[in-house]
């Protein structure tokens, strides 16, 4: 591990930003036969959907049936969307299971800065957004609130008016910064959001360190990103190693990194970074998730099924690397060709065992021969493969290994 790094708050967002894009036909007990095997896996923190109207997301017509029929499982925490004063109510009734988010936590200011999305998105202007600032703020007075958040969205970019370099969404911020200072209230919290895939480390980068060194008292950061262009993983990648293990950084991500936007543009293209392939890094990274990697792959695939294709996730395909030696593949394995063979890593050697094998003698290694017996393939600080035979160095006559 080569952190510190900042505590990560992980969210689950398939069944949400996941089917929002997905056909409305998918039948509701498959989605709670989904939910509830997502609940096994041990993520933290999972969206169940959006309480909004069926017309505009009719794959959310019935969230009502999910909630109740799903099985809750103590230590998740489960959250649904709610756009409006109705979502909310129409929320209320499934508390629990369901923790209300809408109008917890810390007063925000927030925009898109994309006045166009912000349109097609949610029938208001960027300026109406703004608009709502004072309001915000004198409410966040009355109560009594001492501490606030800034953000925007669509912070890196827009389909539809072109590239937003972080010097505007710093600026941007800059300006809530100064509301919330002019109203005496502390700024704690910042977010950042994409909706259309224009994320890239180096924005997030400069964004977050800029933040973290103008004003060091925000410990708290938030990153929303999808995938149209690739780039989401490694936007998160950036933005964790930006920070400090006196940080809080929250991001969210999919399961097969499905999901899409109708309004961005690039519908089920859009994506998120697959919460497998997220889980699978984090692991690499030092970093414990506390999720069984077996079971996010069951979930996957089961995704995979009801959807009728395949996901945009990687892990689920390939595997995760095979960190133990009863974990690596067959070195006499035959060929590997398709996707459904690929999957022997989970199913074991019956997914290939019909395929074409080139391999007249057994293939062997004395690395893996090593490994047979328990020792590493290599010694960093020792001899192997550094004093072997076969090893060259200045002034050394080679030996052959010769093949058995």
């Amino acid at each position: 591990m080569s952190g510190p790094y900042p505590k990560i708050v992980y969210t689950e967002e398939a069944m949400r930003e996941g089917m929002q894009i997905e056909s409305a036909d998918i039948p509701v007990k498959d989605k709670v036969a989904l939910l509830d095997a997502l609940s096994q896996t041990g993520l933290r923190n999972i969206v169940v959907g959006s309480f909004v109207s069926p017309k505009w997301t009719p794959q959310m017509a019935h969230i009502e049936e999910i909630v109740t029929q799903f099985k809750p499982k103590q230590g998740v925490k489960y959250t649904a969307v709610a756009l409006n004063q109705r979502g909310v109510e129409r929320t209320k009734q499934f508390v629990p299971p369901l923790t209300l988010t809408r109008g917890a936590g810390k007063p925000r200011l927030t925009l898109h800065q994309c006045d166009v999305f912000a349109r097609r998105n949610t029938n208001r202007s960027h300026m109406e957004e703004m608009a709502a600032w004072p309001r915000i703020i004198a409410t966040a007075v009355k109560n009594g609130d001492k501490e606030a958040g800034i953000g925007t969205n669509a912070s890196f970019g827009s389909n539809f008016l072109g590239d937003f370099s972080a010097a505007v969404t710093l600026k941007f911020l800059e300006k809530q910064h100064e509301l919330w200072d002019a109203a005496g209230i502390k700024v704690t919290t910042v977010s950042v959001g994409d909706p259309m895939a224009w994320c890239h480390p180096e924005k997030v980068e400069e964004i977050f360190g800029t933040v973290k060194k103008r004003w060091p008292e925000i410990k708290e950061f938030r990153c929303h990103l999808h995938n149209a262009r690739g780039m989401a993983l490694t936007t998160a990648y950036a933005a964790i190693k930006t920070l400090d293990e006196d940080d809080t950084l929250h991001l969210q991500g999919t399961l097969g990194g499905v999901g899409g936007c109708p309004y961005c543009g690039t519908g089920r293209a859009t994506g998120m970074a697959p919460t497998e392939d997220f889980m699978h890094m984090l692991e690499g990274m030092g970093i414990e998730t506390g999720v069984d990697m077996d079971k996010l792959i069951d979930c996957v695939w089961m995704l995979e099924k009801m959807l009728g294709r395949t996901a945009w996730g990687h892990v689920s395909r390939s595997g995760p690397r095979p960190m133990k030696p009863e974990q690596l593949f067959d070195a006499n394995a035959p060929f590997v060709e398709d996707l459904e063979q690929c999957k022997h890593f989970k199913l074991g050697p019956e997914m290939y065992k019909d395929a074409l094998s080139p391999y007249t003698e057994p293939i062997t290694s004395p690395y893996l021969d090593r490994i047979k017996q328990g020792l590493p393939a290599f010694e960093v600080n020792g001899d192997w493969p550094w004093e072997a035979d076969f090893f060259p160095a200045p002034g050394k006559e080679l030996k052959t290994v010769e093949r058995p």
